[in-house]
């Protein structure tokens, strides 16, 4: 099997390749402005490698779990990745031209029915009462598009995205396949885990580079494609163990986006509006830390929360929420005082910016 991913990886970085060519040519680029915390023109959309990878993840043969000779995971996956392909394909053309939030929002949760419809196939939710399955599943669809547009809205220095989703992956790929946890193993293909990994230490190569050398950004295909497949792969594991504490895997994520936009509805911004309020955003920029070490840090506090999620927390009800609740304040106290000590920066640049 290892020769299967060393071929996949090889089509992955050429068909990076071939977008790269596809963008120049057709001027797919980011333009930086006073709230970009890049100053040069990148080629935008090369996350369109995490789409690519998942076709070409669903159209190759892997050995069937059963151990049943190999099979195609297009076969019984097929509503995630038409979802895939949906939201994908309009977040790329949001991409190269700005959609209206209607549509964005309409191919979003359409996306995740498709997705959902695929996690509860054959589960044991299927057996509930329709008006119980509906009202599960809105709650889950409502989640899941929140917690897709924030990593959308994490997504703004070099590496972050990239690391992030290698530290959400691994430790999915480390319950999938581990006996840590026996009512979590083999909540999705491993197959399915490691495909996802090799397209993001694909885009790694072009985008995990300090300030100013990144070859290309994710894009909204990227971003949006990545926060798809990770919360799919949760998605699965919540229906299977039914635990939805398992969302820690997003922890950092989510703490730092939802304050901020906590943070901005008390300044009554327009949520709309590009910002540079994120903490990684402020160390990046008022604080003058490199790309690099900011997403790394991101990286490392998520692996460190899901790491000892997974082999210091008991495996109980209970301590699975303990962990969960502690873990959040201890995060959102943290973001308080880090945006209580350097937040003035960000109020004397953009008094910076109105004299100009």
């Amino acid at each position: 099997m290892i020769w299967t991913y060393i071929i996949i990886a090889v089509l992955l970085i050429v068909a990076e390749l071939v977008y790269f060519k596809i963008a120049d040519k057709c001027n797919i680029i980011d333009k930086p402005n006073e709230r970009s915390s890049h100053s040069t023109i990148v080629l935008r959309g090369g996350g369109v490698i995490f789409a690519i990878s998942m076709i070409v993840w669903s159209l190759t043969p892997f050995p069937s779990p059963q151990g049943e000779g190999s099979t195609f995971a297009l076969l019984e996956y097929l509503p995630f990745v038409v979802g895939l392909v949906l939201i994908c394909g309009i977040s790329f053309w949001d991409d190269v031209k700005s959609l209206p939030d209607s549509v964005r929002l309409t191919a979003q949760f359409l996306a995740m029915g498709l997705a959902a419809w695929c996690m509860l196939k054959g589960s044991e939710l299927m057996a509930l009462e329709w008006y119980w399955l509906l009202l599960i599943g809105m709650a889950a669809l409502i989640v899941f598009v929140g917690a897709t547009n924030i990593i959308n809205f994490m997504d703004g220095i070099n590496g972050i995205t990239a690391g992030y989703a290698l530290a959400v992956l691994v430790p999915l790929l480390m319950l999938d396949v581990s006996g840590q946890m026996a009512d979590v193993r083999g909540f999705i293909e491993p197959s399915y885990l490691v495909v996802a990994i090799i397209g993001v230490l694909v885009f790694s190569i072009f985008n995990f580079r300090p300030k100013g050398k990144a070859k290309c950004f994710a894009g909204d295909v990227g971003s949006i494609g990545i926060a798809f497949i990770m919360l799919f792969a949760i998605g699965k594991l919540i229906v299977q163990t039914g635990d939805i504490t398992y969302l820690i895997l997003l922890l950092v994520y989510g703490v730092d986006g939802c304050l901020t936009i906590m943070h901005r509805i008390m300044l009554h911004e327009n949520l709309g509006e590009a910002h540079r309020k994120h903490a990684y955003q402020l160390m990046a920029n008022e604080l003058k830390m490199s790309h690099v070490v900011v997403s790394l840090l991101y990286m490392a506090m998520q692996l460190a929360v899901s790491l000892g999620f997974i082999y210091l927390c008991p495996n109980t009800i209970a301590a699975h929420w303990i962990y969960f609740i502690g873990a959040i304040l201890v995060f959102a106290m943290a973001y308080v005082l880090f945006k209580k000590k350097y937040y003035h920066l960000h109020e004397e640049y953009l008094a910076s910016l109105k004299k100009q």
